[in-house]
């Protein structure tokens, strides 16, 4: 998946079930290095509550390899896996929704617990403001003179910009464009794997 929505800023909401507190946060963020230190970031901040209970997609919707989600101590099944599936579902990627429990004093039963999580994951994910995430790649172009106006107009036109230029015997421009915009370029115009600047 290449173009997919990401959280813009970090959210919080708060639930309450019976006298349990359970304070969730939604972030973006870029991998599984940041999703753990956000999650202690958390621990930190609420050194006294019972749980931190966490779910993350560290990139895009559809990259395994990236998810996460833990009950830190709760019984098994019953927040990690609650708080993901609302996230899987989300389609957002490069996101993380931890989940702070104070315990109330009445116990909740496994069924309440993951009722409680996923209800507090769902009111995260109806607040949070997200962004479009388009993926990115750097091209390298060759080309005379007389084209780089026309390169450029067509960069502008695909979403892509130019990142640096250096002017030689031809014009060497290093851009950055979408990837699934494919540049529709004069044949004379050379497209390298590497820069030459």
């Amino acid at each position: 998946m290449l173009n997919y929505h990401i959280p813009t800023q970090l959210k919080s909401v708060e639930i309450e079930v019976k006298r349990s507190r359970f304070i969730a946060y939604a972030q973006h963020i870029q991998g599984i290095v940041d999703a753990k230190l956000f999650i202690q970031s958390l621990k930190d901040k609420y050194p006294d509550a019972r749980h931190h209970c966490h779910a993350f997609i560290g990139g895009a919707p559809n990259n395994s390899n990236l998810y996460g989600f833990s009950d830190d101590g709760e019984p098994s099944g019953t927040a990690g896996m609650p708080i993901f599936t609302h996230l899987k579902h989300s389609g957002l990627g490069e996101v993380i929704i931890v989940i702070v429990r104070y315990f109330g004093g009445t116990k909740l039963g496994t069924g309440g617990l993951a009722r409680a999580y996923g209800d507090a994951a769902k009111q995260i994910l109806q607040k949070i403001n997200t962004q479009e995430f388009i993926a990115m790649e750097e091209v390298y172009l060759t080309m005379s003179f007389a084209l780089e106006a026309q390169v450029r107009k067509e960069l502008r036109v695909i979403g892509g910009s130019v990142k640096e230029v250096s002017y030689g015997h031809k014009v060497h421009i290093t851009a950055e464009k979408p990837i699934q915009n494919p540049l529709s370029l004069p044949y004379s115009v050379e497209v390298s794997p590497e820069s030459t600047i």
